[in-house]
């Protein structure tokens, strides 16, 4: 769906992003994962044809950017840069402006498709209320409702879930995930390590304008060779596994092994019971610092 080569964006003597080699597969929900000011926007700046590259190429669906962006961009949603909206036209109003702009389908259709892509993304009853009275989180679904007018095959959105609280995080997470179920591809930016490791099945990190790691979210929280164990005797369980547990919380024991049956078995002779046991998996941000050493601590957990 995404493929560029050695793409690299540069303002004078500074470089912003340094030969980008990125790839982004059908059906996944890609997180472009880096700091602010680490040339996420810029990229996805880029991808869409709104900044040209200084060299690389840029591939979407299978066609060079920017020479056929004419033809790529209807099967594309974008939101660039937090959702732009007349604040004193209600939501409706603004996607039929929208639509009028660039129209998905016949004229005669138009309300329809408004009226769908609004109950896509949860905004269906709102009637004539005004967006200048909308939470940041309707707004937020709103834009994200802008770019599904045309029934896309691929979504990049520059960090949807900015500003949001916790309960707008997760609504914009479910709609992410639903709209992934029904065949879209997403491409996400976002500086949020937790919320890229709920969300997202592959994962690019940028650092200082470069790619440091890209690959399935689950090959990068690969096995630590620990394995945890929850029990509801977890004293007794300390006691018989001397030496051999590294840390507890509760009744959640972290054994310095890697074979969960030996240990299973082990417990369950001894009459302990064992409410779940299984390996222990890396962290997105364990996972970073390993490759990297330090780009972790650029990104946030918040």
């Amino acid at each position: 769906m995404i493929r560029t080569t050695g793409l690299t964006k540069r303002y004078g003597s500074l470089t912003v992003v340094d030969s980008l080699d990125l790839e982004v597969r059908p059906g996944d929900i890609y997180g472009f994962l880096g700091a602010n000011g680490s040339g996420k926007t810029t990229t996805v700046r880029m991808l869409l044809g709104l900044v040209l590259a200084t060299s690389g190429t840029i591939e979407l669906m299978g066609e060079q950017i920017p020479k056929n962006l004419r033809r790529v961009l209807p099967r594309v949603g974008a939101l660039v840069e937090g959702p732009a909206a007349y604040g004193h036209l209600s939501g409706p109003a603004n996607l039929l402006l929208n639509d009028a702009s660039g129209p998905a389908g016949p004229r005669s259709s138009r309300a329809d498709r408004v009226e769908n892509v609004l109950a896509q993304v949860g905004l269906d009853g709102i009637g004539k209320r005004k967006v200048q009275a909308y939470s940041l989180g309707m707004r937020q679904r709103l834009g994200i409702a802008a770019t599904l007018l045309r029934d896309p095959e691929l979504l990049v959105l520059d960090e949807p879930t900015n500003g949001l609280d916790p309960q707008g995080i997760h609504e914009i997470r479910q709609l992410l995930l639903k709209l992934n179920a029904d065949g879209v591809t997403i491409f996400l930016s976002s500086h949020l390590l937790a919320e890229v490791e709920q969300l997202c099945t592959r994962v690019g990190v940028l650092d200082r304008g470069k790619l440091v790691a890209q690959d399935d979210l689950n090959a990068l929280r690969k096995p630590t060779g620990n394995i945890i164990v929850r029990t509801p005797y977890p004293d007794r369980a300390v006691g018989l596994l001397d030496g051999r547990v590294i840390a507890r919380d509760g009744d959640r024991l972290l054994i310095g092994v890697s074979d969960s049956a030996a240990i299973n078995a082990e417990l369950v002779a001894a009459g302990i019971a064992v409410a779940e046991i299984g390996p222990q998996q890396r962290t997105l941000e364990e996972a970073i610092l390993e490759i990297t050493g330090s780009s972790a601590d650029r990104v946030s957990n918040r």
